[in-house]
């Protein structure tokens, strides 16, 4: 039975357990056991859109008087998004660095400087065992989502990027995009390769209170190209995080 681990779309939660050691092999076991149980269940990654320090800090500055979420976790650390050649760094290239652990050029989707496909997170975990969701308030195939189950050389080349979702180790995903899959320059259709490879789809609106089947993957595309702003969009990002922990929560 597969273990079940979240990948949502700047924080990655983590526990570092240490243990003193111990002197006798029973304490030791005991100490293991409890380290064991310690060990984080779940990975949930959230980006938030153009957000760095100068971001986060202003939270701080003007919380006046409240605390802010960031206060709710134990450990926060920083990690390097910045573009391999660009002062600037774009979301290709930010989003590159979460999903690979490597930097690259701007515009690169999870491809190295000289052009190779960079090993992506999701594999590695599906590689021993674990799943994945994915979600994204824009479009499926835009940079940052894209980073974590496609390669191409240019963020623009949408199309690519959907003709790869299919064969992803992907579970669960929800977004925008459906116009890359199925309105396509080739003709091709998108939307029948996620169904033949074991996704049920919907691309009319999230399910609420649906009981998952764990025998097939889910896949929701809501819109031609990125969702609605904010207030339009209504409840999607909640629904669509609840829909994913739900469908994620199936397998212990």
């Amino acid at each position: 039975m597969r273990i079940k681990h979240t990948l949502g779309a700047i924080y990655l939660i983590a526990a570092c357990i240490s243990c003193s050691p111990q002197n006798t092999a029973e304490q030791q076991e005991s100490s293991e056991e409890k380290q064991e149980i310690a060990k984080p269940k779940n990975i949930i990654l959230l980006i938030g859109d153009g957000m760095g320090l100068s971001q986060v800090s202003s939270a701080y500055y003007f919380q006046e008087g409240k605390k802010i979420n960031f206060e709710r976790f134990p450990v926060i650390g920083l990690i390097n998004t910045s573009s391999a050649k660009q002062k600037i760094t774009d979301s290709a290239a930010g989003a590159t660095a979460f999903a690979t652990g490597k930097r690259t050029y701007n515009g690169a989707i999870s491809i190295d400087v000289d052009s190779s496909n960079i090993p992506l997170i999701i594999d590695d975990m599906d590689n021993i065992g674990k799943s994945v969701g994915l979600i994204s308030t824009s479009s499926i195939t835009h940079a940052t989502p894209a980073c974590f189950y496609a390669h191409a050389d240019s963020r623009k080349k949408e199309e690519l990027i959907a003709s790869q979702l299919h064969h992803s180790v992907v579970d669960f995903f929800a977004g925008g995009g459906l116009n890359y899959f199925t309105h396509r320059t080739d003709s091709a259709n998108y939307l029948d390769s996620l169904i033949a490879n074991g996704f049920t789809m919907d691309t009319t609106a999230l399910t609420n209170n649906l009981t998952f089947d764990g025998s097939t993957k889910y896949g929701y595309l809501l819109a031609g190209e990125g969702m609605e702003k904010a207030p339009v969009r209504g409840d999607f990002l909640a629904q669509a995080t609840a829909n994913a922990l739900d469908f994620l929560n199936n397998d212990e």
